[in-house]
């Protein structure tokens, strides 16, 4: 089901829309703050928690997945390479081609960095009372499904 578009929305949906938003902007920010290592950037961390969702990808399919240009990609995986977290390796049907895969350092990085954010995320959770927590949990699969539309 579709949102209808901004010429019928009511003021509700407005609001709630505008209320989504800035909420979901700023604790994104605050969370981005539970950093377990401050030397990679959030694209780089992005980078990695895509290879970890998906698996190993080329660099032009990590290009489109992270939304950036595939020279871009080219220079976020070389600076990954670098601080060994991912690997090249020959795309197996494809000798022209790179695939990138992380590292076990990378895993146990993004494992510890995973641990860290979840405890910060409970620590708020905590804050709230069992209404709020119940619509909490069920609003997560709906805000994940936004988050890969």
């Amino acid at each position: 089901m579709n949102m209808p578009d901004s010429s019928r929305t009511s003021p509700e949906d407005t609001a709630a829309v505008n209320a989504l938003r800035s909420g979901v902007m700023r604790l994104s920010r605050r969370l981005k703050h539970q950093r377990v290592d401050e030397s990679l950037s959030p694209t780089e961390m992005s980078v990695l928690g895509t290879l970890a969702r998906c698996g190993s990808a080329t660099p032009g399919e990590l290009a489109r997945k992270e939304h950036v240009q595939p020279p871009s990609m080219t220079r976020i995986v070389a600076l990954l390479e670098a601080k060994g977290l991912v690997r090249l390796e020959p795309h197996p049907e494809d000798r022209r081609q790179k695939v990138v895969r992380q590292t076990e350092q990378a895993e146990a990085m993004l494992e510890e960095s995973r641990r860290k954010r979840n405890a910060w995320l409970s620590e708020l959770a905590g804050q709230l009372d069992e209404d709020e927590w119940a619509t909490l949990r069920a609003a997560a699969p709906v805000l994940e499904k936004l988050a890969h539309l």
